[in-house]
């Protein structure tokens, strides 16, 4: 319990800290044969709208991608990314004794919108281990999570991400949840 209570803490404060990053300059896009490499701090808020009901439920999510320039043109995608999400599980939104902590890795596919330089696009696969807590031990489970989403960039180092995503867990039914992030780049 103190565990999680400490992770919500720091996700809080990290989120309040990126938020109050200057938003008001113009977006500048790189070409898109761009060959360089960027790194990403991602930070994500979201409720998870799951099981029978569309009960709303706390989810944070944390992590780092890092884009290969080289990759640019591949199919399946060219950002690997690491990340951590904590998923309220029990009565409540934002936190209780029930709860899944899930470490993955994805691959994402992030393309250009016609029209626009400031939106774009990306595809998130996401697989990993979700532990659920809260029970007399923790249990283990293999993870899926396949994402799309929209990238709005407020200038080349600060975006928000709003991203849609299917999950499964093997002994859970499906659910979706819905994500509003922020994202640093460098």
């Amino acid at each position: 319990m103190r565990r999680h209570l400490t992770i919500v803490r720091a996700i809080a404060a990290t989120a309040f800290l990126l938020v109050r990053a200057p938003i008001c300059w113009a977006q500048v896009q790189p070409p898109s044969d761009d060959s360089g490499t960027t790194t990403d701090v991602f930070v994500m808020l979201g409720p998870d709208f799951d099981r029978p009901g569309a009960v709303a439920k706390g989810n944070y999510n944390v992590g780092v991608g890092h884009t290969f320039g080289f990759l640019k043109k591949s199919p399946i995608g060219d950002e690997v990314t690491f990340a951590y999400t904590y998923e309220n599980a029990g009565p409540g939104f934002w936190h209780s004794a029930f709860a899944s902590d899930t470490e993955s890795v994805g691959i994402m596919k992030n393309f250009a919108l016609p029209g626009t330089q400031r939106v774009t696009g990306y595809t998130w696969i996401q697989i990993g281990l979700t532990s659920f807590t809260g029970g007399s031990q923790a249990q283990n489970r293999f993870y899926d999570g396949e994402s799309l989403g929209a990238i709005v960039h407020l200038n080349e180092q600060n975006s928000i991400w709003i991203q849609e995503t299917y999950n499964k867990i093997v002994t859970v039914p499906w659910y979706t949840t819905t994500s509003l992030g922020y994202t640093w780049s460098w």
